[in-house]
């Protein structure tokens, strides 16, 4: 811009510049302007300083690793990412849900944190390190600066953890976090908004209980081989099994673990789980909307039944209306219901019922075949009406409805072997009344 801004200021009198310093101006490069006008970019801001690339600087030191690059790895390689609690919108501060998914067993662990800061995910990832039955072994992050930063990078790499992370714009190179992100997440969760330390609580106990039922009593597929036939993408998958269950059968958990697993496993109660989601749900949905909660001035947990048949009877009953839930969704409205208009078919729905009585492999086209045979016979057997003599319309002379001057007649070689054209209207008649017999 200067070669083009510099002419224009000295001729309206913005600057005087000596031949000596504006040849200088005139070869400034981009460096030494940057480099100048240091200390007055820092006192526009504020007087802060801004950092140029450096998270860019840390993504590009972290390797990249897509989907096909796993090749089965052992317990203990993560995905990882974070799912925001904004609603509608994403100003201010609200709360973020950092999800780790374990890649050769599904395991999940979800912790909730208070604002989007690379200090907080430090602390999630250590209090991870202790929900995990196993040591990790590896953290694949997406691009975000919430993980590409001077924090959650070195940490990992302290604590001996590959660290590796998606392309840009890729998501599926973070296919298994994404997909707990909806099932697990979104779904207890839902998408309302979420701020403040009370409502984070709340969502440790929410995910507390959460964790144990996914983890020991929900199953979910996992894709076992992929290939492309042409167009066509042929995918296979194991059987449904928890991701407890992978834990056991999988050779590279120690004996150990897997005895913690089977113990853990036996003291749990998937009915009080549930309950325990339950109530937290009413909760987090009671923050979701104020005003709905205004109302409810009631205890946030309830009691777990006491049998599953118990809590089973009490499904979609417990929240009255009004009250708001963190899963809500809008109610199912039936369909409009559309009335049936008639078909000529109506009046041989008996016949054709006579006929599939009988034969019931009758074809559709056999029976269609059968009810042209019948009109065709009752065509035929009407006997065919004067057309010529109909009662003219009113105001008319031919029954057309033309009441103007007469058409110029066509010449002598059209009209041999056809009736004129006042008579055209009995032939068409005829004609169109012998169509279906011929």
């Amino acid at each position: 811009m200067i070669p083009t801004l510099l002419p224009a200021l000295e001729q309206h009198g913005r600057l005087k510049l000596g031949q000596a310093d504006r040849d200088r101006v005139l070869a400034v490069s981009a460096a030494t302007i940057d480099r100048l006008l240091g200390d007055v970019k820092v006192a526009a801001s504020g007087g802060k300083r801004r950092r140029a690339g450096f998270y860019s600087a840390i993504r590009r030191e972290v390797p990249i690793r897509t989907f096909n690059d796993w090749n089965s790895p052992p317990p203990g390689f993560c995905e990882v990412d974070m799912v925001a609690h904004g609603g509608t919108s994403v100003a201010g501060a609200f709360i973020q849900t950092l999800t780790m998914v374990d890649v050769a067993t599904g395991w999940t662990e979800c912790l909730p944190l208070v604002t989007r800061d690379g200090s907080l995910v430090v602390e999630a990832m250590k209090h991870a390190q202790s929900l995990f039955p196993w040591l990790l072994r590896g953290v694949d992050f997406d691009n975000d600066s919430a993980f590409m930063n001077d924090v959650v990078v070195p940490w990992c790499r302290e604590q001996k953890l590959e660290v590796t992370r998606s392309r840009a714009y890729k998501k599926n190179d973070q296919a298994f976090v994404e997909q707990k992100n909806g099932a697990v997440v979104r779904r207890l969760m839902g998408y309302g908004r979420f701020d403040g330390l009370e409502t984070a609580r709340t969502m440790g106990r929410l995910y507390a209980a959460a964790r144990l039922y996914v983890n020991f009593f929900q199953p979910s597929f996992k894709l076992k081989e992929k290939r492309r036939e042409g167009a066509k993408v042929i995918k296979r998958y194991h059987a449904p099994s928890t991701p407890y269950q992978r834990a056991l059968a999988h050779p590279k958990v120690t004996a150990a673990v897997k005895k913690r697993l089977r113990d853990q496993y036996r003291s749990l109660d998937p009915v009080a789980l549930l309950a325990e989601i339950r109530a937290t749900q009413e909760e987090l949905g009671n923050r979701v909307d104020r005003r709905a909660a205004r109302g409810l001035q009631r205890a946030c947990k309830t009691p777990a039944p006491a049998t599953a048949a118990a809590f089973a009877k009490t499904l979609g009953r417990t929240v009255q209306l009004g009250e708001p839930r963190a899963t809500h969704r809008r109610p199912h409205r039936p369909y409009k219901t559309r009335v049936r208009m008639p078909s000529k078919l109506d009046p041989h729905i008996a016949t054709i019922e006579g006929w599939l009585a009988a034969q019931p492999q009758l074809t559709a086209l056999a029976i269609v075949g059968r009810l042209s045979e019948a009109a065709e016979q009752l065509i035929a057997q009407e006997p065919l009406g004067d057309t010529t003599t109909a009662a003219p319309w009113p105001g008319s002379v031919d029954g057309s409805g033309y009441v103007g001057p007469d058409p110029p007649t066509a010449p002598l070689v059209e009209q041999a072997g056809k009736a004129n054209w006042r008579d055209r209207s009995a032939d068409i008649g005829s004609s169109a009344a012998m169509a279906p017999s011929g």
